[in-house]
């Protein structure tokens, strides 16, 4: 019980702390920090299941798309009679990212029991095939505002929230790979067919992740859609699941750190770039990108930090030798 409430103070300190930064940075450089908080807790969600569990997921973005229309038609057809006041939408934006999570578990259950059962290439086709089906759904469905964009959606999310989920996620995830389950997932991506052989349910442990992992994604969405008040299903396509997947193999397979930061890196050097095409007249912005990814994964194949995380890289203090 102490170790909880200590952790929950801390994920309220550096919340507290992340809304103090953001009010003192100049509006472009706060949109910047909320959007690369956004994209590391689906680094972090997607880290779940691709670095974890060993599989390879290519329809993160329709999760989150899922998590956005859903929580933005909650908040704004079903919620209304709630805004007017500061308590008030702040709780119809909870409960309205409490639908979008359950509503993510659910695709993503529903996905995951059929193509879970799939490996490699095939799952990731699977997956892939699944974005785009979502993202043409949205597209066709005139209520939420069709290929115009849903627009008039709130706009509650607050840099003291999205932090706190970002902490949030990074604490439950870290507790949950030293937990049962974590090792056993662990066991399912190092060899699968040595999993089962003990004994491991594997379908069941890799649907329950593929759940857990989707509801995260759709509350990123629910704070994103939440965050711009304007979203639109060009905003979830394949290459926002690309993006995803660079962030993940790019901070390391398997760590919860490596995927912050290199949704940071990510989210901010294209934007650093950017002085460049003024001076040169022509956006050589993602060439240098696509280069600078390369030049990485040939000299650090593994990420930034493999499957290591950040922490254990900090030097320890030395126990006295015993008498």
């Amino acid at each position: 019980m102490n170790s909880n409430l200590k952790f929950l103070l801390i994920l309220l300190g550096v919340s507290a702390a992340a809304q103090g930064l953001a009010a003192a940075l100049p509006p472009y450089f706060s949109e910047l920090f909320i959007l690369a908080c956004i994209n590391a807790i689906l680094a972090v969600s997607l880290n779940l299941v691709n670095g974890l569990s060993g599989q390879f997921s290519l329809g993160h973005a329709g999760f989150m798309a899922v998590g956005a229309y859903t929580s933005a038609s909650v908040n704004v057809f079903l919620l209304s009679p709630l805004h007017g006041g500061a308590a008030g939408d702040q709780l119809a934006l909870l409960l309205s990212l409490v639908a979008a999570a359950i509503a993510g578990a659910l695709a993503g259950y529903l996905v995951g029991l059929p193509s879970l059962r799939l490996r490699g290439d095939y799952l990731a086709i699977a997956t892939l095939g699944f974005g785009e089906i979502i993202r043409v759904i949205i597209l066709n469905i005139q209520a939420v505002g069709g290929a115009r964009g849903f627009i008039g959606i709130p706009t509650t999310s607050s840099p003291f929230l999205v932090v706190f989920i970002l902490a949030l996620c990074v604490l439950l995830t870290h507790r949950f790979v030293l937990s049962s389950h974590g090792r056993a997932l662990l066991s399912i991506r190092e060899n699968e067919i040595a999993a089962e052989a003990m004994g491991v349910d594997t379908t069941r442990y890799k649907v329950q992740v593929f759940a857990a992992s989707s509801a995260a994604a759709a509350v990123a969405g629910g704070l994103f859609a939440h965050y711009l008040s304007y979203i639109n299903p060009s905003s979830f396509d394949f290459m926002k699941s690309v993006e995803i997947v660079i962030m993940v193999v790019l901070g390391g397979m398997g760590s919860v750190s490596g995927s912050i930061l290199a949704a940071f890196l990510l989210t901010f050097l294209p934007e650093a770039l950017r002085p460049l095409q003024e001076i040169t007249h022509v956006d050589l912005r993602m060439v240098i990108y696509s280069l600078a990814l390369i030049l990485i994964m040939l000299l650090r194949p593994e990420g930034f930090l493999g499957r290591r995380e950040l922490w254990e890289f900090l030097p320890r203090k030395k126990k006295p030798a015993a008498d």
